[in-house]
């Protein structure tokens, strides 16, 4: 009978203990280092860092050569500085690099304005300062970049509407934490953006209380109908900072987001709201205003940006002019109202191939959705033919909000859609227009409709 023999680690060949150590995890990588001689030489082997390297630091071939150093080494000297945040630091770099890379083609004034990273003493002081922990996604992103310079536009996107105008900055950390929040209805918030023409921040609860969650993102909104000033509504934007930040930052790389004139409006197109007819198209993109909304009473402020364009391949005779508009207007009820009246913006456009008009408008609902849909009558300019240009449904839906403590003496659940009485308005008497894009007017308060 043939001996048995004893396996031995010592003489298994290396090529499938790497093999089977290239699917360890860092943390794995550095227990095997303490099990015998034999699992610390294969340990170490250097290609097996460059994996992790490129996994939590996204470093590249060129950072290797640049610092002329060992994977290893350069995984260990980024965990010592960054060890802490190694769960969120590849998604945040990540977003901030695509993001600037995005912005250097697109808006690259907007790249000066973005501060250095701080360093983890300056996070720890800010700690100390409010007495409150910050997440560690949030003091991951803000080791990359500190926010940005208080100027306009905003990074975290603009939006105009006739004499109404906001553009949201990302707050430092310095102005954030003077900014930071102890008051009834607003106690423990860290304010993470601002504007300069509304007062208008997004805020981050750094502790679960006043029925708010720990770490989730909102606009805080005044209960119009409390005595209480604390009576403050929420309109949620996120439940983390990693979401929040990835969620804008996908928004603006996926083409979402319109740049307009070297700034992001954060108006939201659906791919499937186009409709045409003929040789034009008609598309929309919409986006809500908690700046002009209200929970209670509800008040629901939408505006919605449209896009009419001839083909290039149109025959010159299709040339035609914008006579009036039709608007079909249906709230989260079902009731309907209709709304009849001549051009847009009190405009009458003129397309000819390749032409292309644009205008913004927008809408309130007493519900917390509704859509829209109709059709432009236009005639032809050489025979006086007219026509009607479909308009396509589009949704327009408030974002999750709950409701102050205050007022409801509970935990402040999310909202369930309003069913008052019908109060949806079209509001083309305030559009605002410009061929090229939508004109930035002065900033100058709040729309029209609410002074």
């Amino acid at each position: 009978m043939a001996a048995s023999t004893e396996l031995n680690l010592e003489l298994l060949p290396s090529d499938p203990l790497l093999l089977i150590f290239s699917f360890l995890d860092y943390k794995d990588l550095f227990s095997c280092c303490m099990v015998n001689r034999r699992f610390r030489e294969v340990s170490t082997h250097d290609p097996l860092w460059k994996r992790q390297c490129q996994k939590y630091w996204l470093l590249t071939e060129t950072d290797k050569a640049t610092h002329k150093r060992s994977w290893k080494h350069l995984f260990l000297n980024n965990y010592v500085d960054l060890g802490r945040y190694i769960d969120h630091y590849a998604t945040l770099k990540k977003a901030w690099d695509d993001l600037k890379e995005y912005l250097n083609q697109k808006c690259p004034r907007m790249i000066i304005s973005l501060k250095e990273g701080v360093k983890d003493d300056d996070l720890d002081a800010v700690e100390a300062q409010i007495g409150c922990k910050l997440p560690n996604d949030y003091r991951c992103s803000f080791r990359i970049h500190n926010g940005q310079k208080l100027v306009v536009p905003g990074l975290m996107g603009s939006m105009a509407l006739s004499n109404h105008y906001r553009s949201e900055d990302l707050l430092d950390i310095e102005t954030a934490a003077g900014g930071f929040q102890q008051r009834k209805g607003l106690q423990q918030c860290l304010p993470l953006t601002f504007c300069f023409h509304t007062g208008l921040s997004q805020y981050m609860a750094l502790e679960s209380v006043e029925g708010r969650h720990q770490y989730e993102i909102f606009y805080h909104c005044p209960d119009q109908m409390a005595r209480d000033p604390s009576a403050i509504d929420m309109f949620i934007t996120g439940s983390s900072f990693t979401e929040w930040f990835t969620t804008y930052v996908q928004n603006v790389m996926s083409g979402g987001y319109p740049i307009i004139r070297d700034q992001i409006f954060r108006y939201v197109h659906d791919k499937s709201c186009v409709a045409k007819t003929g040789d034009i198209s008609v598309s929309v993109s919409t986006a809500f205003l908690p700046e002009l909304s209200s929970v209670h009473p509800p008040h629901f402020f939408f505006t919605y940006r449209i896009r009419i364009e001839m083909s290039k391949d149109a025959l010159p005779e299709n040339a035609c002019k914008l006579e009036s508009r039709y608007w079909k207007i249906t709230n989260g009820n079902g009731n309907v109202e209709e709304v009849q009246g001549p051009g847009v913006v009190g405009e009458f456009p003129e397309l000819r191939p390749g032409k292309v008009h644009e205008y913004a408008s927008c809408t309130t609902f007493s519900t917390t959705s509704g859509y829209m849909e109709g059709h432009y009558t236009f005639h032809r300019l050489k025979n006086r033919e007219v026509f009607n240009v479909t308009i396509p449904r589009f949704h327009m839906v408030c974002p999750p909000f709950r409701k102050s403590v205050v007022r409801t003496g509970s935990t402040g659940d999310v909202s369930v859609p309003w069913n008052d009485e019908d109060n949806s308005t079209d509001t083309d008497e305030y559009e605002d227009t410009d061929r090229g894009g939508l004109e930035i007017p002065p900033p100058s308060g709040r729309c029209p409709r609410h002074t």
